[in-house]
C-alpha cells in the first residue's frame, strides 16, 4: 500500500470508524433514555386515566345508590324501616363490584346505622375530614389518606351525602379496597414502581417499592383529574448494559462496511479510466452518426427535389378538385419528409428547432389515417383514445409525428401475425401522457436495457438509430420516454410531455 492509499485508508476507514462508534454510543444512549422516558409517560398516562375512570365510576355509583336509598334511609331514621332491608340493598351493591370492602350508612352525627359488615360498629366517624367535607359541601368527598380497618385491610373511604329536601339525611360511606387497585395497576405494568401522593405529598399507597430503590432511576409525575392526588411512576431499569453489545455489533458492522467502501473506492478509481474511454467511444459513435446523417440527408434530398418538381408539373396539368387534394397531400408529405431528413441531423449535432404550442390532438388526427392504413396492411386492430379537452404542448409538429410514426411502425413490425395496437392520450395536471401499447412478442430484459443505445437492433435490416432519435427528440421538448415490456406480453411505450398553460394567440 503506497502513501496515497494509506491516506485514503485513514480518511475512509480509520477516522470514520472512530467517529461512528463514538457517535453510535451517544445516539443509542440518548435514544434508550428517550424511549424509557416515553414508556414511563405512557405508563403514567395509562394509570392516570385508569384511576380517574375508577374514581369517577365509584362516585357515580355512590351517587346513584344514595338517590335510590334516599327514602329507605329516611324511614330508617324515623324507625319506620327495617335495617335488614337497607342492609340487603348495600350488600347487593357491594357483592356486584369487588372494589368495595364495605358500604355503610351513617347518621348525621357519624354513627353507624347499618352496613354490609360490622367493622365500623364501635366507631364514630364524625370527625373524619372526608365526613366533614361531605357535610359541608353536600357533595361526594374522598379521604386523602389510606385507612386500615380492624381486619387489617387498607382502604380509601368515599363519603356521599344522602339528601332529603336539600338537607343531609345521612352519610353513605364506601370503602375502596387498596389491594384491588394495586392488583389492577400491578397487572397492567408490573415492571414499574408506582405511588400515589395527596396534595400534602403524603404517600397514600405504593406498588413495587423495591423497584425504586436502585440508584439509577427515571421518574415522571402526573396529577389526577378527579382528585388532588399525584401519580408517580418510577423505573430502575438501566439501558447501559445493553449499550456496549449494541455498540460492539455496530462497530464490527461499520468496520466491515468501511472496508467495503474502501475497496469500492479503489475499484471506482480503476474503473474511472475505463469509463472515460467508453465515453470517448460513444462520442466517436455520435460523431459518426452525424456524418452519416449529413451524407444521407444530402442523398435523399436530390430525388425528393425531382419528385417535387414532377408533382408540380402534374398539378398544373390536372385541375380536378379531387386531384388537387391528392397533390396537396403529396406536397405536404414531401415537405415533411424533407423536414424529417433535415432534422435527422439532431442525432449527431442538434440544430435549432421551430417549437410551437400545438394541440396534441391535432397531431394525432393528422397521423391517424396513416397509422390506420398501416394497421390494415398488417391485419392489426387499431384503437385510438383521445380526451375531449384540448392538450397544449410545446413541440415541433413534424418531429413529434416522426416519433409517433417510428414507434407505431416498430409495433406493426413486431406483430407480423396480427394483433392489437392502442394509442392513448391522457391529460394530467401538469403533463400530457401518450401511451402506445401492442400485443407483440415483447422484449427480453437484456434487450430492454440496450434499446436506447446507438446501433443496437433486434431486426435483420435495422440500423439501431430509430429509438435513439426518438429519445433525443422527446428530451429536447423537456419530456421523457420509457419502454415497458415482458417477453410474451407485448410492449408499452410511455411518453410524457409538459403541458403549456398559455394557448397560442389566434
Amino acid at each position: 500500500m503506497n502513501k496515497r492509499e494509506r491516506w485514503i485508508y485513514f480518511f475512509i476507514v480509520v477516522l470514520p470508524m472512530i467517529l461512528s462508534i463514538v457517535g453510535c454510543y451517544h445516539f443509542l444512549d440518548e435514544r434508550a433514555t428517550e424511549q424509557q422516558r416515553k414508556k414511563l409517560e405512557w405508563a403514567a398516562t395509562l394509570h392516570r386515566n385508569q384511576l380517574d375512570q375508577f374514581i369517577n365510576e365509584t362516585k357515580v355509583s355512590m351517587d346513584i345508590l344514595a338517590v335510590s336509598i334516599e327514602e329507605e334511609v329516611h324511614n330508617l331514621d324515623q324507625k319506620k324501616a327495617s335495617p335488614n332491608k337497607v342492609q340487603t340493598i348495600l350488600k347487593r351493591m357491594a357483592g356486584k363490584d369487588p372494589r368495595y370492602g364495605g358500604i355503610y350508612i351513617l347518621d348525621f352525627e357519624g354513627n353507624l346505622l347499618t352496613g354490609t359488615n360490622d367493622l365500623l360498629k364501635q366507631y364514630n366517624l364524625r370527625n373524619k375530614p372526608y365526613i366533614k367535607e361531605a357535610l359541608l359541601t353536600k357533595d361526594i368527598a374522598v379521604s386523602s389518606e389510606a385507612e386500615t380497618l380492624s381486619n387489617n385491610q387498607p382502604v380509601i373511604a368515599v363519603a356521599t351525602p344522602v339528601m332529603k329536601d336539600e338537607h343531609v339525611e345521612a352519610i353513605l360511606v364506601s370503602h375502596i379496597r387498596l389491594d384491588y387497585i394495586k392488583n389492577l395497576m400491578r397487572m397492567l405494568t408490573p415492571e414499574y414502581s408506582m405511588s400515589i401522593e395527596n396534595a400534602k405529598q403524603i404517600p397514600i399507597f405504593s406498588i413495587n417499592e423495591k423497584l425504586g430503590d436502585e440508584t439509577s432511576v427515571q421518574t415522571v409525575e402526573y396529577p389526577l383529574a378527579q382528585l388532588p392526588w399525584n401519580l408517580i411512576v418510577t423505573t430502575s431499569e438501566s439501558n447501559q448494559k445493553h449499550l456496549f453489545p449494541l455498540t460492539a455489533l455496530f462497530g464490527i458492522a461499520i468496520v466491515v462496511l468501511l472496508h467495503i467502501i474502501f475497496l469500492l473506492v479503489k475499484y471506482m478509481m480503476l474503473k474511472r479510466q475505463t469509463k472515460l474511454e467508453r465515453m470517448q467511444q460513444e462520442a466517436q459513435k455520435l460523431e459518426l452518426i452525424g456524418t452519416l446523417a449529413a451524407s444521407t440527408a444530402h442523398e435523399i434530398r436530390n430525388p425528393l427535389t425531382g419528385i417535387k418538381g414532377l408533382v408540380q408539373l402534374l398539378n398544373e396539368k390536372y385541375h380536378h378538385p379531387e386531384d388537387e387534394f391528392y397533390f396537396d397531400v403529396i406536397n405536404k408529405e414531401i415537405a415533411r419528409i424533407n423536414q424529417i431528413v433535415s432534422e435527422f441531423l439532431i442525432l449527431g449535432k442538434p440544430t435549432a428547432q421551430k417549437i410551437h404550442t400545438v394541440d396534441m390532438r391535432e397531431i394525432i388526427f393528422d397521423l391517424s389515417p396513416l397509422i390506420r392504413s398501416e394497421a390494415n396492411l398488417y391485419s392489426i386492430e387499431y384503437e385510438l383514445t383521445l380526451p375531449e379537452q384540448e392538450i397544449w404542448v410545446r413541440t415541433n409538429t413534424d418531429q413529434m409525428k416522426q416519433v409517433l410514426l417510428n414507434l407505431t411502425k416498430n409495433a406493426f413490425e413486431a406483430m407480423s401475425e396480427g394483433g392489437q395496437l392502442s394509442l392513448t392520450v391522457l391529460k394530467g395536471k401538469e403533463n400530457c401522457y401518450i401511451t402506445i401499447a401492442d400485443t407483440g412478442p415483447g422484449i427480453t430484459k437484456e434487450d430492454l436495457r440496450l434499446i436506447f443505445k446507438p446501433f443496437f437492433t433486434s431486426k435483420e435490416d435495422g440500423t439501431g438509430l430509430g429509438l435513439v432519435v426518438c429519445k433525443r427528440i422527446i428530451e429536447s421538448f423537456g419530456g421523457t420516454i420509457e419502454v415497458e415490456s415482458e417477453l410474451g406480453f407485448g410492449t408499452v411505450v410511455n411518453i410524457t410531455l409538459p403541458l403549456q398553460t398559455d394557448q397560442p394567440a389566434e
